[in-house]
């Protein structure tokens, strides 16, 4: 009877394990993820672009690319409730950045820098070196400089345009996270944060101009065609919730909770009956 009882418990016992993997809703990560290699190197661009194609957020998992980040209609960057970066790939060559960058003051605690910026464009990978290059829309990049202890008040909105320059990338899957991650090698060699994929097709706003100007593009739409990008953008924010972009992240919050409930009684019944016997 007492082996018997001490089987039970042992069941008890990798009962949260046995749940976990239940629960998970993993990635599946391509054969090519799963080498660790530079990406880079050895593949076409366009089996480039597939393994990029997607949403991928910092480990805060706060920052998004979409309208949730920028509102076009209202100029209106939205602050996140954590720091943090997002980068947003298609298949055929565009993308969208969302940073929120908050810098600390050591001579003054109280007193950090914040920056929200915004922009989108085309990439394209460069035919001499492999290099990932992102070009933006030159009248579309915004940014937001808070500076609190400073500016009495009033934080700076002003255009922005960057050309980012990848050196290099590295995709792989993390089995801590159970999902791809993905990071970026700036053009010195310095690594991004890592990021991991969030969504799968990509949340991003319309692929194209949203507030052209002549000074900044030459190729300025017309009242109609503009108003038209502007009625695209309102259809993509009240469209939001009902993007068929999958969560890739393997856990859903009810799910964990779930997991942790049917874990915990397991164990503790485990430990009483343990205790009887």
């Amino acid at each position: 009877m007492t082996t018997y009882i001490r089987t039970i418990y042992a069941l008890f016992l990798i009962a949260p394990f046995l749940c976990q993997g239940l629960l998970e809703e993993r990635a599946v990560p391509d054969a090519v993820s799963n080498l660790k290699k530079d990406t880079t190197i050895s593949d076409s661009d366009q089996e480039l672009m597939n393994k990029l194609e997607g949403t991928w957020t910092s480990k805060s998992h706060q920052v998004f690319t979409g309208p949730g980040f920028y509102d076009p209609i209202d100029e209106l960057l939205i602050e996140p409730s954590l720091p943090g970066i997002s980068f947003s790939f298609t298949n055929d060559g565009y993308w969208e950045e969302a940073r929120y960058v908050v810098t600390p003051n050591p001579k003054n605690p109280g007193c950090p820098t914040a920056v929200m910026i915004y922009q989108h464009g085309t990439y394209t990978f460069n035919a001499n070196n492999g290099s990932l290059m992102m070009y933006p829309f030159a009248s579309d990049g915004r940014q937001l400089l808070s500076d609190p202890c400073n500016d009495d008040g009033v934080s700076i909105y002003t255009r922005y345009q960057n050309i980012n320059v990848v050196k290099w990338f590295l995709m792989e899957f993390d089995e801590y996270h159970g999902c791809d991650k993905l990071t970026l090698y700036e053009f010195d060699g310095s690594p991004m944060q890592p990021m991991y994929i969030a969504f799968k097709p990509p949340v991003m706003l319309p692929t194209q101009v949203l507030n052209p100007t002549a000074a900044a593009d030459t190729s300025v739409l017309t009242r109609r065609s503009l108003k038209n990008v502007r009625d695209r953008v309102k259809r993509h924010i009240s469209n939001e919730g009902k993007s068929n972009a999958q969560s890739k992240f393997f856990l859903k919050d009810n799910k964990l909770n779930t997991a942790y409930w049917v874990a915990g009684s397991a164990v503790l019944f485990a430990s009483a009956m343990f205790v009887i016997v």
